[in-house]
């Protein structure tokens, strides 16, 4: 298109340097009544954010500060003079052993109970295979806290998982 085909350019288009250019004029249309738009800040959001930050730091404050309470000795224990201690061993078959020599289970509850009255307060090592089954060392883990035994300590943990 050459310059003297193009269509002439209306008054209206051309800016002027003394005059600002014109506003464009649309139809807007403008509610009455109850429908009229508010000028002002909708809150609601906000009140609604800020009640569940609220609520979420009322529920983890709680976790975070939560203590356990555990009982430590008062007395410490004399260095370099080892507890007594027995040793109570579940085999693979669920036979128990008190100290290396075979015991049978009915008898299991009256050691207990004599060793959870020595005076000398001995510790009680339990060793469980890692191929026993779960339910025999439950079963026995029982009767050791029904036994009323407190110190007690379990040997060769690594075993179970092995198992696995």
């Amino acid at each position: 298109m050459t310059p003297s085909e193009r269509p002439p350019l209306q008054a209206s288009a051309v800016p002027c340097a003394g005059r600002p250019p014109r506003p464009i004029r649309t139809r807007f249309y403008v509610p009455q009544g109850d429908f009229a738009p508010i000028a002002t800040i909708n809150t609601t959001p906000l009140v609604d954010v800020m009640l569940v930050l609220i609520i979420m730091f009322i529920m983890i404050i709680p976790a975070a500060s939560h203590k356990v309470p555990i009982d430590l000795p008062a007395v410490p224990e004399i260095p370099g003079v080892p507890p007594p201690f027995h040793r109570l061993d579940i085999t693979a078959g669920g036979a128990l052993l008190w100290d290396g020599a075979a015991l049978p289970a009915a008898a299991l509850p009256a050691r207990l109970t004599a060793m959870a009255a020595d005076p000398a307060r001995p510790v009680l090592h339990f060793n469980a295979d890692g191929e026993a089954r779960y339910e025999r060392v439950d079963q026995v883990l029982a009767q050791i806290r029904r036994a009323g035994v407190t110190r007690m300590g379990f040997v060769n943990n690594h075993l179970f998982a092995r198992a696995f």
